[in-house]
C-alpha cells in the first residue's frame, strides 16, 4: 500500500488531519481555547458562579424533601403498627 512517496503523502495528511480534529474535539469538549499568542486557556463562565449556588440550594431542598417524605412514612408505619397492635389485643 505505501510503496510509493505519493500513498505516504496521504497517509500522512490524513493521519494529520484527523489528529487535529480530535484535538479540536477535546479542546471544545474542556472549553480550551487558544487566544492570539496561540497559547491556550479555559474559557471562564460567568454565570457558573450562579450556577454552583443554586445548585448547592436546590440539593439543599432536595435533602429537607427527602427528610419530610421518609418522617412521614415512619410515622405512617407506627400508625399502622399501632392499628395493627389495637386490632390484636
Amino acid at each position: 500500500m505505501f510503496d510509493n512517496p505519493f500513498s505516504m503523502v496521504v497517509a500522512i495528511v490524513l493521519i494529520v488531519s484527523i489528529a487535529g480534529v480530535l484535538r479540536a474535539k477535546y479542546k471544545a469538549e474542556h472549553g480550551i481555547v487558544e487566544d492570539d499568542d496561540g497559547n491556550d486557556r479555559r474559557i471562564v463562565d460567568p454565570d457558573a458562579g450562579r450556577m454552583r449556588d443554586e445548585i448547592k440550594q436546590l440539593k439543599e431542598r432536595i435533602a429537607v424533601l427527602e427528610r419530610i417524605a421518609t418522617d412521614k412514612g415512619n410515622r405512617l408505619e407506627q400508625e399502622i403498627e399501632a392499628l395493627r397492635d389495637r386490632t390484636h389485643s
